[in-house]
């Protein structure tokens, strides 16, 4: 069952190399992200869970030791998912880690974990509230004491130079989806509404649904602790335990 989840953001900019001169902007946030991850280690989980969100037609699951790059951005950075000694060899091995999950794996090598094995899910941001709760439940049963570092952001049309423009509809749906995500409230996340979190850009409304499903039943408190849109994106962290 599910026994703590850390909901993060998912920008590259959170990486300090990739950010360059702007890194500070988000040193609050990688801050409240270690604070999170601490409450997973705590949690004394068998298994953690990285959930990320991908476009259309990319999600899929990601063994430990899946390497990711930051590359494609203009830093000559890699990271690997979990330990670096389970990496996947062979025709069966996953592709390169989706820039959500590469995130990720940054965060927990910044932390040093090794609490537990990690296993990654990509989630395409199409995938409809239902689907997201079933998958989420199939995770949070995957082993008996079950972690999951949740990475993805609120709405892109915060400001008139977000990268969707500005919508007014974008402030009260990020605060929605901070109250719910400071209460661990599984009931608001799944009813988030797909349709509006894809018109505002909000590429975290399916692993927040994933989440959800996951820890229906868990009985978990949540704290909220970092809320911000420095780049008219909304970002979140909450510890969920």
């Amino acid at each position: 069952m599910l026994v703590a989840a850390a909901v993060c953001p998912s920008p590259p900019l959170l990486v300090p190399q990739l950010a360059a001169g702007a890194a500070e902007e988000l040193a609050d946030a990688r801050t409240a992200c270690s604070d999170a991850l601490a409450v997973l280690a705590a949690s004394r989980p068998d298994l953690l869970v990285v959930v990320g969100s991908v476009a259309q037609g990319q999600g899929g699951g990601y063994d430990e030791g899946t390497r990711g790059s930051f590359a494609p951005f203009g830093v000559d950075l890699t990271v690997t998912l979990g330990s670096a000694a389970a990496r996947p060899t062979g025709e069966g091995a996953p592709g390169p880690l989706p820039a959500s999950l590469a995130v990720g794996a940054w965060l927990l090598e910044r932390a040093r974990w090794s609490a537990a094995p990690v296993a990654g899910v990509a989630v395409t941001e199409r995938l409809e509230p239902d689907a997201c709760a079933v998958l989420g439940a199939d995770l949070g049963g995957s082993a008996d004491r079950v972690a999951m570092l949740v990475l993805g952001d609120g709405s892109a049309c915060r400001t008139l130079k977000a990268p969707g423009y500005l919508d007014e509809r974008a402030e009260p749906f990020d605060a929605a989806a901070a109250r719910a995500l400071g209460a661990a409230d599984t009931a608001s996340l799944a009813a988030i509404d797909p349709g509006l979190a894809r018109e505002l850009k909000a590429a975290g409304r399916a692993p927040w649904q994933v989440l959800a499903g996951a820890a229906r039943g868990a009985d978990l408190d949540g704290r909220l602790l970092y809320e911000d849109a420095p780049y008219g994106v909304g970002y979140f962290v909450a510890a969920w335990a």
